[in-house]
């Protein structure tokens, strides 16, 4: 078992003297509790399909069905998967400081079950559903043999509430995530490749601003020359030891 990187003492004695903190995780946090990536899941019978075919605005209006049924066995696999000890670490780490932001490109909601607050969700939420038409979100409607089922309050399809390829990110939460970039004085970069934008973006916002970037990631990525400290190791394994270090 590979042992969590040393936490520098230097970071451990910034943390202590800072109020606002902001974080970005990505798909390697929820990996440690099982959710394959987004690649990953295109296995088995969705193999043959390329994600336009399976996660754009183009494919749901193609084939529905198709792109429903795909969601519907990721649905599945997230809601047996649970929170690690890097979301668990996370949620207590927000504790520590007066403004503590945390942004996910993540859609499983395993940082909201782990007990963190106000999760400012990049690319929506798996668990939620919308109406393909007019937006809003539908917490129930009648079982029908459509597939996907139908809005109860238009008609139009169902679909899961997440953002696809060609789609925009819910503007006030780009928004919420780009102040709390620019005004944190501590960025965590957690679990992400870094390449994504815009959520990639956000830890160069934090640099241009003066923020102490902190990665914890396995491999390296496009940040990790930039970053001020590198723990390259498994959130999992990092976030619960930083806390021991900050106790």
């Amino acid at each position: 078992m590979t042992a969590a990187p040393q936490i520098p003492l230097r970071l451990v004695e910034s943390l202590r003297k800072v109020d606002r903190v902001a974080v970005l995780t990505g798909a390697g946090t929820s990996a440690e509790s099982g959710i394959p990536t987004f690649r990953q899941a295109q296995t088995g019978l969705w193999s043959q399909f390329s994600p336009e075919e399976l996660a754009t605005p183009m494919a749901f209006a193609e084939n529905p069905k198709r792109v429903w049924e795909w969601y519907a066995w990721r649905r599945e696999l997230v809601t047996k998967a649970r929170p690690n000890p890097g979301h668990l670490a996370l949620a207590q780490l927000a504790r520590r400081f007066p403004q503590f932001t945390l942004i996910t490109q993540n859609v499983d909601g395993l940082h909201q079950q782990a007990g963190s607050q106000e999760v400012l969700e990049l690319h929506g939420n798996i668990l939620r559903t919308k109406c393909s038409r007019e937006g809003r979100v539908v917490e129930k409607w009648t079982d029908t043999p459509a597939v996907p089922p139908p809005c109860p309050h238009c008609g139009a399809h169902l679909r899961p509430d997440v953002v696809w390829f060609h789609e925009a990110l819910p503007q006030e939460t780009l928004d919420r995530a780009m102040a709390a970039a620019a005004s944190c004085q501590v960025f965590f970069s957690i679990g992400t490749s870094t390449v994504v934008s815009p959520a990639a973006d956000l830890p160069f916002i934090a640099i241009r601003n003066g923020a102490v970037i902190v990665e914890i990631n396995p491999e390296p990525t496009p940040l990790t020359e930039s970053a001020d400290y590198v723990l390259a190791g498994p959130s999992g394994m990092v976030l619960p030891e930083l806390l021991t270090c900050l106790a």
